[in-house]
């Protein structure tokens, strides 16, 4: 419980009308997009400047009690649920955009503003911010920021830590930094923006972001890649970049997700395809028509069975829907979905489908696969009910060995989601022991009563490597 002395405290610093303790509030506020995780908090506030932000800190730091920021809760690590109770801070009121600089080709914005919002203003300007999440109609900048967001654009331009150059972020202890700035080149001491983005809300409280915007790209052209052969659609992506061709977007479906989602948005899809490439190109247009027509050789000598290519931006959006409806489509079918990441190199892509779908069988549980074919990016998801434990033990003991064997592979246990509380039992098994103790080193620095998002990143206890045996 909060004490009351803070309580009146909190309440004078935004008012009466944006701190709230009441049951519906707290409740609302006790989970995120991850499936089977909830804790309440002791209070929710909605500060509206980096000075009461601040003003707030200094009040929880002197309390001693912890505090979680929270844009729109669509991560899926619990990196949000309140585990150790405490303040939530939802930041949906600074949501203003601050500037747009056509001079710098930047744009200050503050961290509540809806990620989708703030792409649709940047884009009838004339420019371009790349950085595309598939929660990004209700994601926030400041959530992306946190987890560095991904996307289906990240093969060619790159995730969300390459478009934040500057941050003003609120200290544990309530002091406002500034990081960056306008500046393409900054080597004054460490890369705090750097080391922000992608922190979890573990380190400071973003409270506004200096991000770079591009010119945007004059043409696209898209296309549906469809193989009998999975071996075939792996091959297509590797020798795509091997022939120096860096797709904008190139995203994978197998055979289970293809016929979800065929079901789903009804696309004419067909259900007889190991897998399916979606690729995507921009540019300038001889570029583009270059790059497309040796995508479409690479493909056809791959034994693609069906090429279809986008004549107009209509069918290319009907195209895109496919892969984007990918999580929605799998939603539908039972109570609980659980939606992982795993990313190996992409010369693994097959490999580690294979090994998915084994281990699937292995576990009796359902697992379709997509993801970012091009940045080996996958996404693993089991369908399931939170009301059968012994089924969801099943699913929890697959992913292990899904992470495991990622590992094994080359790769990592999470490529865009963030570690948070889901991910942070098997942080270790990427990191190891003395990078596990540098992370604590840097977290001690920066929040020394571990105030911010406790609980996340780091577990109390590392699991154990997964024995995998295979014939």
């Amino acid at each position: 419980m909060v004490d009351e002395a803070l309580t009146r405290r909190l309440r004078t610093i935004v008012g009466d009308r944006y701190y709230r303790d009441d049951r519906e509030s707290l409740v609302a506020h006790s989970y995120d997009g991850t499936p089977m995780l909830q804790h309440l908090p002791d209070g929710v506030i909605y500060p509206e400047t980096a000075a009461q932000v601040s003003e707030i800190m200094k009040a929880l730091s002197e309390y001693r009690v912890p505090v979680v920021s929270r844009g729109s809760g669509s991560n899926l690590c619990g990196g949000t649920v309140p585990v150790h109770g405490g303040i939530v801070m939802v930041m949906h009121r600074m949501n203003k955009l601050v500037e747009v600089d056509m001079e710098n080709l930047t744009a200050t914005v503050q961290p509540g503003m809806i990620t989708a919002e703030f792409i649709e203003h940047i884009e009838s300007l004339g420019l371009f911010y790349p950085p595309d999440p598939s929660s990004m109609k209700i994601s926030t900048i400041g959530g992306n920021i946190a987890e560095c967001s991904g996307g289906l654009r990240g093969l060619k331009y790159g995730t969300t830590k390459d478009y934040v150059i500057g941050l003003e972020a609120v200290l544990a202890n309530g002091e406002i930094i500034r990081t960056g700035g306008k500046l393409m080149k900054d080597v004054a001491g460490y890369d705090l923006t750097k080391l922000l983005v992608g922190s979890e809300g573990t380190l400071a409280i973003i409270t506004e972001a200096t991000l770079k915007l591009i010119p945007p790209p004059a043409v696209k052209k898209t296309m549906l890649a469809m193989y009998k052969d999975l071996y075939g659609a792996a091959r297509t992506v590797s020798r795509i970049i091997e022939a120096k061709i860096i797709p904008a977007t190139l995203e994978f479906m197998d055979n289970p997700t293809i016929r979800v989602v065929d079901d789903f948005a009804n696309l004419g899809l067909p259900r007889n395809m190991e897998a399916i490439l979606l690729i995507e190109q921009d540019g300038d247009p001889e570029t583009v028509e270059r790059d497309m027509a040796r995508i479409q050789e690479i493909c056809e000598q791959e034994s693609a069975d069906r090429i279809e290519v986008a004549e107009t931006r209509e069918h290319a959006d009907k195209l895109l829907t496919a892969r984007r409806s990918a999580f929605t489509a799998l939603a539908r079918i039972r109570p609980t979905t659980i939606l992982e990441d795993a990313t190996v190199p992409r010369s693994r892509i097959a490999d580690m489908v294979l090994r998915i779908n084994e281990i699937a069988r292995k576990y009796d549980v359902s697992i379709a696969t997509f993801g970012h074919a091009g940045d080996g990016n996958l996404h693993p998801t089991a369908t399931t009910d939170a009301r059968d434990a012994e089924e969801v033990h099943r699913v929890e003991l697959a992913f292990e060995e899904i992470f495991e064997a990622a590992i094994e592979l080359g790769g990592t246990i999470t490529g865009e989601h963030g570690v948070g509380l889901v991910k942070a039992p098997y942080l270790e098994w990427k990191v190891g022991h003395a990078g596990i103790d540098v992370m604590k080193g840097i977290k001690g620095a920066f929040d020394p009563l571990n105030l911010l998002n406790p609980g996340k990143m780091f577990a109390k206890e590392t699991r154990k490597r997964v024995v995998i045996e295979r014939g």
